[in-house]
């Protein structure tokens, strides 16, 4: 007998058998925490400020109530978040090591998005998103873009930065993607109550009624390049523009 056997930590050995294991789901454990972070509206990136045109929709008539509210929201996440703006997260986070070619993705994405409102809220997002991450996340590519949008070379579009971060924090493209959809969607929400007065339970139903949306939209999405990004809503690119112009207006989108 061997007294010191270390495949046996009764006999005074160490076992370190589940190590390996304890690691992994430790690392993972941190990844989902990350995803769990970006989809949250605790996330300081402004997103309580904008409507997306949304309050134009209210003060139109067009939006009046829940049934009105998931109409609208499904046309946004067809039209606009699954071939603009999930596309740009997954080309991101693709490139995510090189931040010319990421650079390159923010480009399109700024070129692809009519409305200024839009342009602006989605910049002011991102570049709060990095500055975030390059004080938490100590990541340095995450820090190197966000010198490089702090100085006018890069835009920094929210979907850019998210993916960008996503992929340094090592979240799979895809729930990256979902991510996005799902705090888009409170956002809105969000938004909404404070436009409509909307109920909590009647804004949790239109959220769970669309999150088979959101799902389908990110999978019809997956393999649309950023030669075939787009963002074709015209209602709501109109409703946006006539947003600027608004006299009174509560979001900044």
């Amino acid at each position: 007998m061997n007294d010191g056997d270390a495949s046996d930590p009764g006999a005074g050995g160490t076992d370190t058998s589940g190590t390996t294991a304890d690691s992994t789901d430790a690392t993972d454990a941190r990844t989902r925490l990350a995803a769990y972070r970006f989809a949250d509206s605790f996330l300081p990136v402004g997103g309580n400020t904008v409507s997306y045109g949304l309050e134009q929709f209210v003060q139109s008539g067009a939006v009046a109530d829940g049934d009105d509210l998931r109409e609208v929201l499904e046309s946004y996440l067809r039209r606009q978040v699954g071939p603009c703006e999930t596309v740009a997260i997954r080309a991101a986070h693709a490139v995510a090591d090189d931040l010319d070619a990421v650079r390159d993705v923010d480009e399109t994405v700024r070129a692809t998005t009519l409305a200024a409102e839009f342009r602006e809220s989605a910049t002011k997002a991102g570049r709060r998103l990095l500055e975030v991450e390059a004080e938490t996340g100590g990541d340095p590519v995450v820090a190197a873009y966000e010198e490089r949008v702090a100085s006018g070379d890069a835009p920094g579009n929210y979907p850019v930065a998210l993916g960008l971060v996503a992929a340094r924090r090592g979240i799979d493209a895809g729930e990256a993607c979902l991510v996005h959809a799902h705090s888009f969607l409170t956002d809105m929400l969000g938004a909404a109550q404070r436009l409509l007065s909307l109920g909590h339970v009647t804004a949790q139903r239109v959220l769970d009624d669309l999150a088979p949306v959101a799902a389908a939209v990110v999978a019809a999405n997956e393999d649309r390049g950023t030669d075939r990004m787009e963002a074709f809503a015209p209602l709501v690119d109109v409703h946006a523009m006539e947003h600027e112009r608004a006299d009174r207006r509560l979001f900044l989108s």
